[in-house]
């Protein structure tokens, strides 16, 4: 029952911002749209938070790379995200990804590949809209508590 809770508090939060921005652009909200604004806005579109994009611009590998021995880098952050968000798209896909195992393994980064790290990212991403965007209206019915989950989860991955 929380998990639903907080399904319903997410979306109708995304629903209230989509709107506000649909009417300055006169146009109906549709579910479609909702969850490709989530995406996006995680992804590399700024709006009421940094995206992704924003966060990591400029970075160096090292400054990536860097953690106060406490806490995950951002390059580590960013693998996480890479993680889930393509362990997501292969079940989707029908597919079966093999699962973390020892949790920590999704944080596995190496600071070397961090431009081919960024560009990961943006496929992934790129790919779960693309699915967005061309589903039909059962089958967004259908991912759209997935696709608010990992919007979410980026959401959160962003402000550690």
């Amino acid at each position: 029952m929380p998990k639903n809770r907080m399904l319903w508090s997410v979306l109708f939060l995304a629903m209230s911002s989509f709107a506000q921005e649909n009417v300055k652009q006169k146009q109906p909200a549709t579910l479609k749209g909702i969850l490709l604004m989530e995406l996006r806005e995680t992804h590399n579109e700024k709006n009421w938070f940094v995206s992704e994009k924003e966060a990591v611009a400029g970075l160096t590998r090292e400054q990536a790379a860097w953690s106060d021995g406490k806490n995950h880098s951002v390059g580590q952050l960013v693998q996480h995200m890479i993680f889930w968000n393509s362990f997501n798209l292969a079940y989707f896909k029908g597919e079966h990804p093999p699962g973390p195992g020892n949790n920590d393994n999704t944080f596995n980064y190496d600071a070397q590949q961090w431009d081919a790290t960024q560009k990961r990212f943006d496929s992934v991403m790129d790919e779960w809209e693309h699915i967005v965007e061309k589903a039909d209206d059962a089958t967004l019915a259908k991912i759209a508590p997935l696709i608010t989950h990992i919007s979410e989860h980026n959401a959160c991955e962003e402000r550690l």
